[in-house]
């Protein structure tokens, strides 16, 4: 009886593992850890992915594990990133938000005569919102709509308006002004306190805004340059500008103001300045303009950066 030969047969190709063109970690891992490093928090990385603090801390042990390395020190009273997830959280950061750029584009199939900026409350209230009649007079044809988020970079825009260092951002960018801080108060609390300059602001009631979304120069700051130590008088906090800039002019406290923001409060005399002193501001306002920007956005972008600041009554038409 003959010897069976038993013949190989190749591999289908469907079959056939194919290199993964990505050293990537597992992805769910990654949007783990970005959530968490945003947060700086396990438990409100949790929430918002809708898992458990433990998940997200088996998620995170397990990146670090692949990674070599610790992407967060451990606190009692919370984490701090450690300098390689300083560096991941960065890059994550910028693609996950180009991706989300990208959807946003798929899913909005709006009119490209049409132009979307992002801003905060406070962008919005103070400088954009008064110039938008002027620009409408000119260019009448041209709809404009405001995404308003005062916790993160607006998403699926055409151009969106920050306070920082433009030379960070990837996109084209214009400076729109680079001005001064000014210490205000309204002319009652200025009576009320007694503040006649510098040395009278330490022990003064002082608002001070704490937000995520710009890094605004506070009152310690301020006053060191100018050789002065850090106040120890009583402080009211608020996470929004222009509520800070409204308890100013309710004569709560003294509020620290940027001049192209507070050129019509100033104007008008509800607020005024408590000394001579004036702080170059260490950033510009500067409009970022997006990968999707249309010929109208840019349109606009031309304008606003050209701008000149509108008269009273341009601001209370």
């Amino acid at each position: 009886m003959g010897r069976v030969i038993h013949k190989r047969h190749p591999r289908p190709e469907s079959d056939v593992l194919m290199p993964n063109p990505y050293d990537l970690p597992s992805l769910g891992d990654l949007a783990c850890f970005e959530a968490a490093a945003r947060n700086l928090s396990f438990k409100l990385a949790s929430g918002e992915l809708n898992v458990t603090p433990a998940a997200v801390s088996h998620r995170i042990k397990a990146l670090e594990s692949e990674l070599g390395q610790p992407l967060f020190t451990r606190h009692y009273r919370g984490v701090e990133l450690t300098e390689a997830g300083a560096l991941l959280f960065v890059s994550l950061q910028r693609g996950f938000e180009t991706i989300s750029d990208s959807v946003a584009r798929i899913r909005t199939r709006q009119d490209r005569s049409g132009v979307s900026i992002g801003a905060t409350t406070a962008m919005s209230g103070l400088w954009l919102t008064p110039r938008l009649a002027a620009f409408w007079k000119a260019h009448p044809g041209v709809a404009i709509s405001q995404v308003i988020q005062d916790n993160g970079s607006a998403q699926g825009v055409d151009l969106s308006i920050h306070y920082g260092d433009p030379a960070q951002e990837t996109d084209e960018t214009r400076v729109l002004f680079h001005d001064r801080i000014l210490a205000l108060g309204s002319p009652r609390f200025v009576e009320s306190h007694g503040v006649r300059g510098l040395d009278d602001l330490g022990a003064a009631p002082l608002i001070h805004t704490q937000s995520g979304a710009n890094g605004w120069t506070d009152w310690a700051d301020w006053l060191a340059v100018f050789g002065h130590p850090a106040p120890d008088g009583p402080g009211f906090f608020l996470n929004n500008y222009l509520i800070s800039l409204q308890a100013a002019e309710d004569h709560i406290g003294a509020v620290l103001g940027w001049e192209g923001l507070l050129g019509h409060s100033l104007d008008s005399g509800r607020l005024v300045p408590l000394s001579d002193a004036a702080m170059t501001s260490p950033h510009p306002f500067y409009l970022r303009i997006h990968p999707r920007a249309s010929a109208n956005a840019r349109l606009f972008a031309d304008w606003l950066s050209e701008a000149r600041p509108p008269t009273a009554a341009q601001t209370e038409a």
